[in-house]
């Protein structure tokens, strides 16, 4: 059966959502692929059914609560976006609060979707929302391509193609107010401020380095391995437990 890569697309959804909803059944929490494609999965449908936008995101809203979540992913998933297609045609449809809103608000461990950019590399000071930085690192950007990352990302686990001190950056996040993101320009070199990840310090999602608590005995060695091993930029060569390189 031949099928656009729009079907395809709805039809991976589709099979995601089917997921989330066998383990739902089984009484387990859901991690963040698992909630954004149940969400994304009823918008979809609202709209197949010949509803209006405003009537899709409602029932995206009434999905799931907090208590449905793993620790920490009402903090990760601020918005999700998924493109439906209503009777009038396809749609970008942005359900925001998600979950009923998570609990650590501006100290959230994980990202937001992005704001207006931050031009340039200086970190804000209190005006801004947050204040100075912990530590400042310089990053430069060696694709071809230019790259945002934003405020609440986990800096670490940024971009493959960013060089910059993966160490010295782990369990740290931009300096930059809430909804923020910074660009980094092609063959540019910047500086810019960090502070500490807050909250819990748990981190889910993003590249997959981490997937937990951040103070974890060994955590920060075994996300360096697997940093390394994956081609960022910055990471260490692996070490043996002797502190000898591999």
């Amino acid at each position: 059966m031949p099928l656009t890569p729009t079907e395809r697309d709805r039809l991976l959804l589709f099979t995601a959502a089917e997921l989330a909803r066998a383990r739902r059944a089984r009484g387990l929490r859901l991690n963040v692929p698992e909630a954004t494609a149940l969400i994304a999965d009823a918008v979809c449908e609202a709209a197949r059914d010949g509803h209006r936008l405003a009537v899709a995101l409602e029932r995206g809203r009434s999905v799931l609560t907090p208590d449905d979540l793993l620790p920490g992913v009402a903090d990760v998933v601020t918005e999700i976006h998924v493109e439906a297609v209503f009777d009038d045609g396809s749609r970008l449809a942005v359900v925001s609060d998600p979950f009923g809103g998570g609990s650590l608000g501006g100290l959230a461990p994980g990202a937001v979707l992005p704001g207006p950019a931050v031009s340039g590399a200086t970190p804000p000071g209190p005006a801004g929302g947050v204040s100075g930085p912990d530590l400042v690192v310089t990053v430069r950007n060696t694709a071809q391509v230019p790259i945002s990352v934003t405020s609440h990302f986990h800096f670490f686990e940024a971009n493959p193609r960013l060089g910059f001190d993966r160490a010295a950056a782990y369990g740290m996040r931009l300096a930059a107010p809430a909804g923020s993101s910074t660009r980094f320009d092609p063959g540019c070199t910047v500086e810019v401020g960090l502070v500490p990840i807050g909250g819990a310090r748990t981190v889910i999602g993003f590249a997959g380095l981490v997937d937990g608590f951040l103070d974890a005995p060994g955590a920060k060695e075994a996300a360096l391995d697997r940093a390394a091993a994956r081609g960022y930029l910055g990471a260490p060569a692996p070490h043996d437990p002797s502190g000898a390189p591999r």
